[in-house]
């Protein structure tokens, strides 16, 4: 038996070695899929099936094809050039440089990035008189991607996705835009799939030169992809009268991407589509423990839509520890106790790098920073932002700044044309120059030149708006408190619009984390304080080295693992997600399911799931009920099954009964932080004084040994040993002496 043979297991040996015909590998989670895929496509190479450049294999991620390419050569122990691997675009890309004259364009046609296919919807847009307020280029160029995944040309684009778009005009931009993109040669992302699936529908002759070409095709993630993909492979794979030797490997209870086009329908219809397919199941993990798998099996099985699979441990031997549920009473309890469980593990020499927080949300990862940065706990954020640093978060806190000190003009140049006001670059030049010449603030220089009609016209419409909006929010502030004067003021000067208008997959989370800043502002009796919070938070310098706790969302952490994991937030309306059931109802409900499925395959070792019994959602505390997810484990792998709370599930109104901050009627929209913050007495959690002497010593986690020079209140000047003198919250200090 060849060496690359003998590495695998009996059901890998299979898939590996059944070339011929239509088959579907179901990969569970750690199952070793992508060594199945290089193992196959190196066995058809070596047992000499096909040439390499007559294997057509298809990726995700241009990532993934590298690493792909890489264990090929290593098996069969040489390069390997020509090969069609890569992802759909790039494979596309390939075709489509052979084919471009078909579509309008020539050879070397040029590929737009998203800045660039904005631009030129901008460019577009003035022709169509649209109130570009109301329906933004973003959101313009968000419709047209849409339907080009769907597969949809100007051209043969049905009534009700016009209808769904909600302005009849974004069909007739969407063919202007695709007549511009063809006169200056070049095309987006969208139209690689959606040229070469024209092309392929159109003329049957550069299909079956293709399908002639590749004598085996593969496809990697076969769960995650949306419609314009499963319509191209399905018009390459089958051949008139010819059965198919097409390969997908993927896992249907790990298919999480609907909300950016992928259809879990394509892997199930698998059969369907290639009547007598061979169905093979990867159900031996390699990276989690006995109780782990068992957990999460018994979860995903409360799911109808799948294929269906059991995961078993490798080691069955080895049943490892059971999963733990923390029942904390708030949300900055959870993040505590998840970080002294942090500390604990640390203690016990397993690595910070090792371990993981996965949540639902990347607006939940506040809690979690400013602990771990209180008690010197490495972290980073995968594929984010820290909190404090996102764009969102810089803008709000940008209009406070303004609103405490009128004379911050880093602040007001930040919040001038955001959102969109038209102060462009040489009505900001005036301001800086008056502001330099009469040695005022920009602030006062925006006033001044309002007053001398230095500034006219709308510009001067949209900058007094402003400069009365931000002296009313001062107003506010002295009189209501800094909730309602910030809340106000994002809501009338258009920012939080700015962002519901915005339909990128992104805006929904920016809402969220605005929505968690006003949670963290709450705790603080005025903006001054808040302010200074934020200053002494963003002044901790990361911590160097990689060896980190890594902080992501359930989405992010798809393909990775870690010895300890732990997942928060295991509430009803935040998992599973309020808006993704009233919105997709049961379908839903199963994808938030597997993404749970997702969070627990991510662990190799432990396994920490918890729940907050209140939290603050859309500014109010409320009281939050463990999720369903939580009661749906077997007890059989829990260390305390009995914390959970026994529901009957057979009231089918149960959960829909359930308000978690959900617009209502006559309300000014879904983000309304205004007139909510009058926190209850038993919750405000304001700051309060240690009553630290001067002259005492103190020990800060990650500065170290130090004396405190000055106090005031709750905050402290202290001259550390090695790190010279910081200010710091007393809350962040231990005194010593």
């Amino acid at each position: 038996m060849t060496q690359y043979l003998s590495q695998l297991n009996e059901t890998q040996k299979k898939a590996v070695e059944t070339t011929e015909g239509p088959i579907l590998v179901l990969a569970g989670a750690g199952t070793g899929k992508t060594r199945v895929l290089t193992s196959r496509f190196a066995h058809i190479l070596l047992s000499g099936k096909a040439y390499p450049n007559q294997i057509l294999a298809v990726t995700f991620t241009n990532k993934a094809s590298r690493e792909m390419s890489e264990r090929i050569a290593s098996l069969i122990n040489k390069p390997v050039e020509g090969l069609w691997l890569g992802s759909f675009h790039k494979i596309c890309a390939r075709m489509l440089r052979q084919n471009a004259t078909l579509v309008g364009l020539t050879s070397n046609f040029t590929i737009l990035d998203t800045d660039d296919q904005l631009r030129l919807i901008k460019q577009i847009t003035p022709a169509y008189s649209i109130d570009t307020k109301r329906v933004s280029p973003q959101l313009i160029l968000g419709i047209i991607q849409f339907w080009k995944d769907k597969g949809y040309s100007p051209d043969n684009l049905p009534n009700d996705e016009i209808n769904k778009s909600g302005n009849s005009l974004i069909k007739t931009i969407y063919a202007h835009y695709q007549k511009r993109l063809r006169e200056i040669n070049a095309c987006d992302f969208g139209d690689l799939m959606l040229h070469m699936f024209n092309i392929f529908s159109q003329h049957q002759h550069i299909l079956e030169k293709y399908q002639r070409y590749f004598t085996y095709i593969m496809v990697d993630e076969y769960q995650d992809t949306n419609m314009i993909q499963y319509l191209w492979l399905k018009l390459l794979a089958q051949k008139n009268g010819q059965e198919a030797n097409i390969c997908c490997v993927g896992d249907d209870d790990q298919s999480i991407y609907s909300w950016r086009g992928a259809d879990i329908t394509n892997i199930l219809r698998f059969e369907r589509d290639f009547p007598g397919a061979k169905i093979i199941r990867l159900e031996n993990n390699y990276r989690s423990t006995s109780s782990i798998l068992g957990a999460a099996s018994g979860l995903i099985s409360f799911n109808s839509q799948r294929l269906g699979k059991t995961l078993h441990a490798a080691n069955a031997t080895v049943e490892g520890e059971k999963i733990k549920i923390l029942s904390t009473y708030d949300s900055d309890e959870e993040a505590r106790i998840i970080c002294k469980n942090i500390i604990d593990f640390h203690k016990k020499e397993q690595q910070f790098g090792d371990m993981a927080i996965l949540m639902r949300t990347s607006s939940q990862t506040r809690p979690f920073e400013e602990c771990m940065i209180k008690l010197g706990i490495p972290y980073k954020i995968i594929s984010g932002v820290r909190f404090y640093e996102r764009a969102e978060i810089r803008d709000v806190i940008a209009y406070m700044r303004t609103v405490a000190q009128p004379s911050d003009d880093l602040a007001f140049e930040r919040i001038i044309n955001v959102p969109k006001r038209g102060i462009g670059k040489a009505a900001l030049q005036k301001l800086h120059l008056l502001s330099r010449e009469s040695n005022i603030s920009l602030t006062m220089a925006a006033q001044q030149a309002l007053n001398q009609g230095i500034i006219r016209g709308k510009v001067a419409s949209e900058l007094n708006q402003l400069i009365l909006q931000l002296e009313m929010a001062r107003s506010t502030n002295e009189k209501a408190g800094h909730l309602k004067a910030i809340d106000d003021l994002i809501h009338h000067c258009g920012y939080i619009e700015m962002w519901q208008q915005n339909k990128s997959v992104e805006s929904d989370g920016r809402l969220e984390n605005i929505r968690e800043l006003f949670r963290a502002m709450s705790e603080f009796q005025s903006l001054y304080e808040f302010l200074e919070h934020i200053s002494l938070i963003m002044d901790n310098d990361e911590l160097s080295g990689d060896d980190k706790v890594n902080l992501m969302t359930l989405h992010a952490a798809k393909g990775l693992e870690f010895d300890t994991v732990f997942l928060p937030g295991w509430e009803e309306g935040l998992f599973p997600s309020q808006r993704t059931l009233d919105e997709n109802g049961l379908n839903g409900l199963e994808e938030e399911r597997r993404l749970a499925y997702v969070g627990i395959t991510r662990a190799r070792r432990n396994l920490v799931i918890s729940y907050a019994a209140n939290r603050q959602i859309y500014g109010n505390w409320q009281s939050a009920i463990p999720s369903r997810f939580i009661e749906e484990l077997p007890n059989q792998f829990i260390v305390n099954p009995s914390i959970r709370i026994n529901r009957n599930h057979s009231n089918p109104n149960y959960f829909d009964n359930l308000n978690f901050g959900k617009k209502q009627k006559g309300t000014r929209d879904t983000i309304s932080f205004g007139n909510i913050f009058t926190p209850n007495k038993q919750r405000q959690n304001l700051p309060k004084s240690k009553n630290i002497p001067v002259g005492a010593r103190v020990f800060h986690q990650k500065f170290g040994y130090g004396t405190v020079l000055k106090t005031e209140q709750n905050k402290l000047e202290i001259n550390f040993d090695k790190t010279g003198i910081k200010n710091v919250i007393d809350s962040f200090v231990t005194e010593t002496s």
